[in-house]
Protein backbone atom coordinates (compact mmCIF):
# COMPACT_ATOMS: atom_id res chain seq x y z
CA UNK A 1 0.00 0.00 0.00
CA UNK A 2 1.45 3.55 -1.04
CA UNK A 3 0.62 5.90 1.87
CA UNK A 4 0.46 9.75 0.37
CA UNK A 5 0.67 13.21 1.88
CA UNK A 6 -2.25 14.40 4.01
CA UNK A 7 -3.18 18.11 3.34
CA UNK A 8 -3.20 19.87 6.74
CA UNK A 9 -4.47 23.35 5.62
CA UNK A 10 -3.89 26.10 2.81
CA UNK A 11 -1.94 28.61 3.92
CA UNK A 12 -2.07 32.57 3.16
CA UNK A 13 0.48 35.45 3.27
CA UNK A 14 -0.77 38.44 4.95
CA UNK A 15 0.73 41.70 6.03
CA UNK A 16 -1.80 41.66 8.79
CA UNK A 17 -1.84 37.68 9.90
CA UNK A 18 -4.23 38.03 13.11
CA UNK A 19 -6.93 40.71 10.73
CA UNK A 20 -6.94 38.13 7.51
CA UNK A 21 -7.48 35.61 10.33
CA UNK A 22 -10.65 37.08 11.77
CA UNK A 23 -12.22 37.69 8.00
CA UNK A 24 -11.97 34.30 7.27
CA UNK A 25 -13.22 32.62 10.83
CA UNK A 26 -15.97 35.03 10.70
CA UNK A 27 -16.83 34.68 7.33
CA UNK A 28 -16.71 30.63 7.39
CA UNK A 29 -17.52 29.83 10.77
CA UNK A 30 -14.11 28.74 12.46
CA UNK A 31 -12.61 28.88 15.24
CA UNK A 32 -8.76 29.50 16.20
CA UNK A 33 -6.48 26.38 16.76
CA UNK A 34 -5.97 26.45 20.75
CA UNK A 35 -2.82 28.98 21.74
CA UNK A 36 -3.86 31.09 18.53
CA UNK A 37 -6.64 33.32 20.23
CA UNK A 38 -6.45 36.84 19.94
CA UNK A 39 -5.00 38.19 23.36
CA UNK A 40 -7.54 38.31 26.01
CA UNK A 41 -6.72 41.63 27.13
CA UNK A 42 -7.47 42.89 23.63
CA UNK A 43 -3.85 43.87 23.18
CA UNK A 44 -2.23 43.34 19.70
CA UNK A 45 -0.21 40.14 19.10
CA UNK A 46 2.63 39.41 17.27
CA UNK A 47 1.60 36.15 16.14
CA UNK A 48 3.42 35.52 11.96
CA UNK A 49 1.34 32.41 12.04
CA UNK A 50 -1.87 31.41 13.40
CA UNK A 51 -4.42 28.50 12.31
CA UNK A 52 -8.23 28.26 11.65
CA UNK A 53 -9.46 24.92 12.87
CA UNK A 54 -13.29 23.30 12.05
CA UNK A 55 -15.76 22.23 14.69
CA UNK A 56 -13.79 18.95 15.03
CA UNK A 57 -10.54 20.57 14.75
CA UNK A 58 -9.54 19.74 11.53
CA UNK A 59 -7.09 22.64 10.42
CA UNK A 60 -8.65 24.44 7.48
CA UNK A 61 -6.55 27.42 7.17
CA UNK A 62 -3.48 29.11 8.20
CA UNK A 63 -2.16 32.15 8.04
CA UNK A 64 1.70 33.60 7.96
CA UNK A 65 2.78 37.36 8.42
CA UNK A 66 5.07 38.74 5.94
CA UNK A 67 6.41 42.35 5.27
CA UNK A 68 5.25 43.33 2.33
CA UNK A 69 2.84 41.55 -0.36
CA UNK A 70 1.51 42.38 -3.44
CA UNK A 71 -1.99 42.35 -4.21
CA UNK A 72 -2.99 40.45 -7.03
CA UNK A 73 -4.53 42.72 -10.07
CA UNK A 74 -6.76 39.77 -11.40
CA UNK A 75 -8.29 39.69 -13.87
CA UNK A 76 -5.29 41.85 -14.87
CA UNK A 77 -2.53 39.08 -15.00
CA UNK A 78 -0.27 41.99 -14.06
CA UNK A 79 0.32 40.51 -10.67
CA UNK A 80 -1.57 37.14 -10.91
CA UNK A 81 -3.53 35.10 -8.33
CA UNK A 82 -1.51 32.55 -7.92
CA UNK A 83 -4.30 30.56 -6.20
CA UNK A 84 -7.69 31.15 -4.83
CA UNK A 85 -10.30 29.52 -2.58
CA UNK A 86 -13.74 27.89 -4.02
CA UNK A 87 -16.87 28.28 -1.43
CA UNK A 88 -19.60 26.75 -2.60
CA UNK A 89 -23.37 27.74 -1.57
CA UNK A 90 -26.64 25.87 -2.07
CA UNK A 91 -28.49 28.34 -3.78
CA UNK A 92 -28.71 32.22 -5.18
CA UNK A 93 -30.46 33.37 -2.33
CA UNK A 94 -27.35 31.92 0.12
CA UNK A 95 -24.94 33.53 -2.73
CA UNK A 96 -26.43 36.94 -2.22
CA UNK A 97 -26.51 36.34 1.65
CA UNK A 98 -22.57 35.66 1.61
CA UNK A 99 -21.33 38.11 -0.81
CA UNK A 100 -23.41 40.68 1.34
CA UNK A 101 -21.34 39.37 4.56
CA UNK A 102 -18.19 38.89 2.84
CA UNK A 103 -18.54 42.26 2.21
CA UNK A 104 -19.30 43.43 5.65
CA UNK A 105 -16.39 41.84 6.81
CA UNK A 106 -14.01 43.65 4.16
CA UNK A 107 -14.18 41.94 1.69
CA UNK A 108 -14.05 43.42 -2.31
CA UNK A 109 -15.88 42.63 -5.29
CA UNK A 110 -13.88 41.92 -8.10
CA UNK A 111 -16.38 39.55 -10.50
CA UNK A 112 -20.37 39.45 -10.85
CA UNK A 113 -20.60 36.37 -12.72
CA UNK A 114 -24.71 36.00 -11.54
CA UNK A 115 -26.15 36.18 -14.86
CA UNK A 116 -24.77 32.80 -15.26
CA UNK A 117 -27.18 30.42 -15.47
CA UNK A 118 -24.70 27.15 -15.30
CA UNK A 119 -22.85 28.30 -12.62
CA UNK A 120 -23.92 31.68 -10.83
CA UNK A 121 -20.61 33.03 -8.89
CA UNK A 122 -19.13 36.39 -7.36
CA UNK A 123 -15.33 36.62 -7.46
CA UNK A 124 -13.97 38.83 -4.18
CA UNK A 125 -11.12 39.54 -2.62
CA UNK A 126 -10.25 39.46 0.64
CA UNK A 127 -8.70 41.94 3.14
CA UNK A 128 -5.28 41.16 1.40
CA UNK A 129 -6.28 40.97 -1.78
CA UNK A 130 -6.58 37.37 -1.80
CA UNK A 131 -9.04 36.39 -4.85
CA UNK A 132 -11.69 33.70 -3.85
CA UNK A 133 -15.05 32.68 -5.77
CA UNK A 134 -18.17 32.26 -4.14
CA UNK A 135 -20.53 29.70 -6.09
CA UNK A 136 -23.56 27.86 -6.43
CA UNK A 137 -22.84 24.25 -6.95
CA UNK A 138 -23.11 20.95 -5.30
CA UNK A 139 -20.40 18.46 -3.88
Amino acid sequence: MFDYPVLMHTALDATDARALAEFYREFLGLQYRPGDEPPADGTTDDEDWLVLVDGNGNRKLAFQQVPTLARPTWPSHDVPKQMHLDLRVPTVNELERHRRRAEQLGASLLCDRTQDSEEPLYVLADPEGHPFCILVGSG
